[in-house]
């Protein structure tokens, strides 16, 4: 599905990835764990097409085999859900019209953007199967964070993708609202669908993630089957302090010793 190889990136001025490869294949779930600053956010930037590499003969990113990727493809094959996504809707936009921009890639509601009455429905069916129906006429700034997150997941999902890419998907987010986000991405998951998820919290990562990858300051440290990188050492030296780790029924909890 993701095959990045080599390549160099910067964020304005500063150069984020050196040489930096990752492959990532259908159908795996995989978290991508580091602390802030790392270059997780600028890897899903990567691969969203919001960013491009330094063009050098040999490196490339290729999504599902092609360099060379139609952006309104990729849309339907992968959904995003990100904090920049959050903050870029202006907070007159309706949660329905949220759901309802994810039809034409567009961030809030434009007159020459007409949904038809197919997507209306199929919209409204997952603001109900997310619980937010009673809230389908309500402004965007007036929602919670937990609402609002829940409103870009469906919006992620209008297309039915076969991939999910999430940043940070419960930061900011209470307890209650927190566990609804990560059962929701657990029932994705359960679709034999693929899913990346770039977090710094050990509790975001659900029992489905079945690989973790490391990086800090922009390199991979570590990458392979979660129960071999979850480890008191890889987690104290990623995050430079003492750690431990524990685990219950497929999730990882991790605190300061």
């Amino acid at each position: 599905m993701i095959d990045i190889h080599e390549v160099s990136v910067f964020q304005q001025q500063t150069k984020v990835f050196e040489r930096f490869s990752l492959k990532v294949e259908q159908g795996e779930h995989v978290a991508i764990l580091g602390p802030n600053g790392a270059g997780k956010s600028t890897l899903l930037k990567l691969i969203s097409r919001e960013l491009y590499p330094v063009e050098r003969e040999g490196s490339y990113v290729r999504l599902y085999g092609n360099e060379r990727v139609n952006l309104w493809d990729l849309r339907s094959r992968i959904g995003f859900v990100s904090h920049d996504l959050q903050e870029d809707y202006t907070p007159y936009t309706t949660a329905l019209d949220v759901i309802l921009s994810g039809f034409f890639g567009a961030v809030g509601r434009h007159d020459h953007l007409q949904a038809s009455t197919e997507q209306t429905a199929k919209a409204q069916a997952l603001m109900e199967r997310l619980g937010m129906t009673e809230y389908s006429t309500t402004m965007f700034q007036r929602l919670s964070t937990g609402q609002k997150r829940r409103l870009l997941l469906a919006r992620a999902l209008v297309h039915e993708p076969e991939a999910l890419i999430l940043d940070e998907p419960s930061n900011g987010l209470d307890m209650g609202a927190s566990l609804k986000m990560l059962t929701l991405l657990r029932s994705f998951c359960g679709k034999g669908r693929s899913m990346m998820i770039a977090t710094h919290h050990v509790d975001e990562i659900i029992p489905e993630i079945e690989r973790v990858v490391l990086i800090k300051s922009g390199q991979v440290v570590a990458d392979g089957p979660k129960a071999e990188i979850l480890t008191t050492q890889n987690l104290s030296n990623l995050y430079q302090t003492d750690l431990s780790i524990s685990t219950q029924d497929g999730w990882y909890r991790c605190w300061h010793r």
